[in-house]
């Protein structure tokens, strides 16, 4: 009996004491809690190579933006239709200080500028001359710029600016009518980086007339470049920043040719049949799916100037920043359908400033003749351009700090500005192959191109560029190169003058050795 009440008691003891056990655990675990006093240590993440490469290829990016332009497939948008097998519009305006020259005034048997003698002579100097100082004007001769890129009702048209001087537009296209409505929406909308209205721009006096813009904004909001400097040709990267991680509603409008939009047309039932080619004309859907990989112009958020866009062609396929025959007749179709000599179409190859190794074009408005549609040239010798289409010319510029060339359409036949495209495409696929950097101007509504090969790049690397046009920070890109300066310091838009400008473009163009043995390799030795 003894022995039972013992056990009895040893039980209770061990019961209660368990109860204890189990009552200071709780209260200890509730007052850490409530206490904050309970922490987590951090240790490194164990992955394997492979996740590393995927990471650093992307393969563990987050997931696409749905507000980004990687989901732009069948999202609803403008669409600007346009006849892709059209005849050329004659409207030579810019060449060589002669803004008055029209269509009758082309005589296909002389140089793209009728002011140049056509010489045979052989020397550098009969290329390669800097104006005299004589030849400078500084009488107010050149036309002013409009107080303001915004030129009220119509764009184009100024009382700042020479009519004499710039000639008038009687029209206004389609293209622009729509490009420029919707690009001010989007500045209404705060879409901009900068208001580039409020850039201080003037015309440096001169026989050339350089524009100077002060775009402090551009210094300091521009994306920083992104891909190597020295290779023209590089693999598209889907980790570094490309136009389909840019936002959707900076998109104008999609930009598709006529023949691959027969859907769309005979969804429109405002529109003549597909398949009438005689009419020509362009079509403007308020809405349209977009394609699997469409045609877009969107803003350039860190603009230039007025109307500043980007045309970026088959923008879901990744493309790198290598034009093609194919690609760089869409932008010449671009700048076919602005039919606006103000209205410029630029390209920059890797290596000669191009920031973004994805496919696209610049293009943008100012109301004032670039300096090297005032260039004199010369055409190729005989021997060398007779390989060429009887619809085209093909110059080199005299006269003009960066040795390149002119390409002038002669016809306003069907199919001549696809030879004109072809030319372009050899011979950029041939300095891509070359490993030349290299930039592209379409002006005069696709009739006149413009290309140079440079070495701006090379000149710094080899420490041959002055520090104190290295202290500029100018990037010699197309639109610096065309003459139009953009510049990141007040202390360089006030001093610059034509003298500045032609220092700082020299560093940029090949040697005439160079340029020679470059025209030999395209065209063959005369």
């Amino acid at each position: 009996m003894l022995q039972q009440i013992t056990q009895q008691q040893q039980e209770q003891q061990q019961q209660q004491q368990q109860q204890q056990l189990d009552s200071n655990v709780c209260n200890s675990s509730m007052s850490r809690s409530s206490s904050h006093h309970l922490t987590l240590k951090r240790v490194a993440t164990v992955v394997s190579m492979k996740q590393l490469a995927q990471d650093e290829s992307g393969g563990n990016a987050p997931p696409p933006n749905p507000e980004s332009i990687s989901q732009c497939q069948g999202a609803k948008l403008p669409m600007y239709i346009y006849a892709d097998h059209a005849p050329s519009k004659m409207q030579r305006i810019p060449s060589c200080n002669r803004w008055d020259v029209g269509t009758d005034d082309v005589d296909t048997s002389s140089p793209l500028c009728p002011c140049v003698d056509d010489s045979s002579d052989d020397s550098d100097q009969a290329y390669w001359t800097k104006p005299s100082a004589q030849a400078y004007s500084n009488d107010g001769a050149v036309p002013c710029m409009p107080s303001s890129p915004y030129l009220g009702d119509d764009p184009m048209s100024s009382s700042a600016t020479t009519t004499a001087e710039l000639g008038t537009i009687t029209g206004r296209s389609l293209l622009d009518t729509v490009l420029l409505a919707l690009w001010e929406d989007c500045a209404e909308k705060g879409l901009f980086r900068y208001d580039v209205t409020a850039c201080a721009t003037k015309v440096v006096p001169g026989m050339y007339g350089f524009i100077a813009q002060l775009n402090e904004g551009r210094a300091s909001n521009k994306r920083p470049t992104e891909v190597i400097v020295d290779k023209v040709c590089q693999p598209f990267t889907e980790a570094k920043f490309n136009f389909k991680k840019a936002y959707l509603k900076e998109v104008l409008f999609q930009f598709e040719p006529r023949s691959a939009s027969g859907a769309h047309i005979n969804d429109n039932s405002a529109t003549a049949n597909k398949d009438d080619e005689a009419s020509y004309e362009p079509l403007l859907l308020d809405s349209a799916a977009a394609s699997s990989s469409p045609n877009l112009v969107l803003i350039n958020v860190s603009p230039i100037e007025y109307g500043h866009v980007l045309l970026v062609p088959r923008v879901l396929d990744s493309l790198p920043q290598a034009m093609t025959a194919a690609t760089f007749m869409q932008a010449l179709h671009f700048a076919r359908e602005a039919d606006n000599p103000y209205f410029r179409v630029g390209y920059n190859s890797l290596g000669a400033y191009a920031t973004i190794n994805h496919l696209h074009f610049q293009a943008y408005y100012l109301a004032a003749p670039f300096p090297c549609e005032r260039a004199p040239t010369a055409l190729l010798p005989k021997q060398q351009s007779s390989r060429l289409s009887p619809n085209l010319a093909v110059s080199r510029l005299t006269s003009y700090p960066v040795r390149g060339f002119a390409i002038e359409v002669l016809s306003s036949a069907v199919g001549a500005l696809e030879e004109a495209a072809e030319l372009v495409g050899y011979m950029v696929s041939t300095m891509q192959r070359a490993d030349i950097p290299h930039n592209v101007l379409i002006t005069d509504s696709g009739m006149r191109i413009f290309i140079w090969p440079q070495r701006y790049a090379e000149a710094q690397a080899l420490g041959q560029v002055p520090a104190e046009q290295l202290d500029t920070g100018v990037n010699p890109a197309v639109f610096e190169i065309a003459g139009h300066m953009v510049l990141k310091r007040a202390l360089d838009y006030e001093v610059m003058d034509q003298d500045w400008a032609w220092r700082l473009l020299e560093q940029v163009s090949l040697s005439e050795e160079r340029f020679v043995a470059l025209i030999n390799t395209l065209f063959g030795k005369e």
